[in-house]
């Protein structure tokens, strides 16, 4: 088993489970025991400040959306570029933190990267390998921009790179011309 951990899940045509229909996961954890993995693209209405009320008593002045990264339930997730307060590095740049006190801390600094998650992808010993073996997931490299930066369509835009990667296999690049009608 090659682990997926801090790479870039990105769910294929294929993939039949409308949970996942053209999501971005980032992986967290994945070894013998199962994976864990974050859905990138799916904000919610739901604010950072509503949901914070609902598990904290300290103050928020964070703005902005809590993400799905999910459909299982867990804890309040936050993904952050402060290794300082950070359960796990999942890649350079990019470190994940379910501990409250750790999100209270990164919250007070003021922390420029951080994306907030209720629920999480995650699958048992196999079953990411399986899916993958089917053709219902795409792996692409991940970094910290991609995982910070504007998320609404990274879908296509991945896709796009990964097509493109793909065809550079077969087609020398140069030797495409800049005007098709001269193909």
């Amino acid at each position: 088993m090659e682990s997926t951990k801090g790479q870039l899940l990105i769910a294929s045509p294929r993939l039949l489970d409308g949970n996942f229909r053209r999501t971005v996961v980032l992986m967290v954890e994945h070894n013998e025991q199962g994976a864990l993995g974050l859905v990138l693209n799916r904000p919610l209405r739901a604010t950072v400040r509503s949901i914070w009320k609902q598990v904290s008593k300290s103050p928020c002045t964070i703005k902005g959306v809590v993400y799905q990264g999910g459909p299982c339930e867990g804890p309040l997730m936050v993904l952050h570029g402060d290794p300082s307060h950070s359960e796990m590095r999942v890649l350079e740049g990019v470190y994940f933190s379910t501990n409250r006190t750790e999100i209270e801390r990164l919250m007070a600094e003021k922390q420029p990267q951080l994306r907030f998650f209720v629920g999480y992808a995650g699958w048992a010993a196999g079953q990411l390998e399986s899916e993958m073996e089917q053709g219902g997931w795409l792996l692409a490299p991940a970094s910290a921009e991609l995982v910070f930066g504007d998320v609404q369509q990274i879908w296509l835009t991945i896709m796009r790179r990964l097509g493109r990667a793909a065809l550079s296999q077969y087609v020398d690049p140069r030797l495409i011309p800049e005007d098709p009608s001269l193909n």
